[in-house]
C-alpha cells in the first residue's frame, strides 16, 4: 500500500505541472487507477464477496474509462491543446502542492498521531487541496474538471479508509453524482468552445451586463 501511495503523490505533484490538456487528462486516469487499485487492496483487507470489487470496479468503469475517454474526445476538437501558465505560475502550483502533503501529515500528527494509515490520510489530504487550486486557480475547463474528480478521488480514498469500506449503496450514490456532473459539465464545455471558440473559463466574464 506504501508504494501506491508514493506513486499517488507522484501523479498528484505532476497534475500540478502539466499544461497540456491531453496530458492532464491521462494524469488523471492514472491517479484514478491507483485509487481503483487501493480499493482492491482495501476491500480484499477487510471484507469478502461483491463489496470487495464493486469500489474498484466502479472506479475502473466510471472514472479510468468513461470520464477521461470523454474528455479525451473534447479534448480531441480543441485547437489549442495547452493552457498557457508562466514557468513561476507552473513552480508555485508544486510548492503549494508540497505544502499541502507537509500540512497533511501535520493535520495526522495533530489529530490521529500513530495513526497506521497517516501515509493515506495525507496523501488524501493533498488530492483534496490540489484538486481544489486547480479548480480554482487554473482557467481552462477541462483542467478544472481534473481538479474536480482528484478532490474526489481525495475524499473518497479517505472514507475508504476512515470506514473500512463504504456501504455499496453510498459507492453508487457517489459515483452517480460523479458521473452526473462530469457529463454536465463535458456538455457546457463544449457548447463554450463552440460559441467563443476556446474552453478558457475566463472569457465567461463576457457574459457580465
Amino acid at each position: 500500500m506504501e508504494y501506491l501511495v508514493v506513486f499517488l503523490v507522484l501523479v498528484v505533484f505532476l497534475q500540478t505541472r502539466v499544461t497540456d490538456l491531453k496530458r492532464a487528462v491521462i494524469c488523471l486516469a492514472s491517479q484514478s487507477l491507483i485509487i481503483a487499485v487501493a480499493c482492491f487492496a482495501l476491500g480484499f483487507s477487510t471484507s469478502t464477496g461483491l463489496h470487495a470489487i464493486m469500489p474498484g470496479l466502479l472506479t475502473l468503469v466510471v472514472k479510468v474509462i468513461f470520464i477521461p475517454g470523454a474528455i479525451l474526445r473534447l479534448v480531441g476538437k480543441l485547437k489549442n491543446e495547452r493552457e498557457i501558465l508562466s514557468e513561476s505560475n507552473v513552480n508555485y502550483s508544486t510548492m503549494a502542492a508540497a505544502l499541502f502533503l507537509v500540512m497533511g501529515y501535520a493535520i495526522v500528527e495533530r489529530l490521529l498521531p500513530g495513526f497506521a494509515g497517516r501515509d493515506i490520510v495525507a496523501a488524501s489530504i493533498l488530492m483534496i487541496m490540489t484538486g481544489l487550486s486547480l479548480m480554482v486557480l487554473r482557467k481552462r475547463a477541462i483542467i478544472q474538471m481534473a481538479g474536480l474528480i482528484t478532490l474526489e478521488n481525495g475524499i473518497y480514498l479517505l472514507g475508504l479508509l476512515m470506514t473500512d469500506g463504504l456501504p455499496l449503496v453510498v459507492e453508487l450514490g457517489v459515483f452517480l453524482d460523479v458521473l452526473i456532473a462530469v457529463v454536465v459539465l463535458v456538455i457546457l464545455t463544449s457548447r463554450m468552445r463552440l460559441s467563443f471558440m476556446t474552453t478558457d473559463t475566463s472569457v465567461m466574464k463576457k457574459l457580465k451586463g
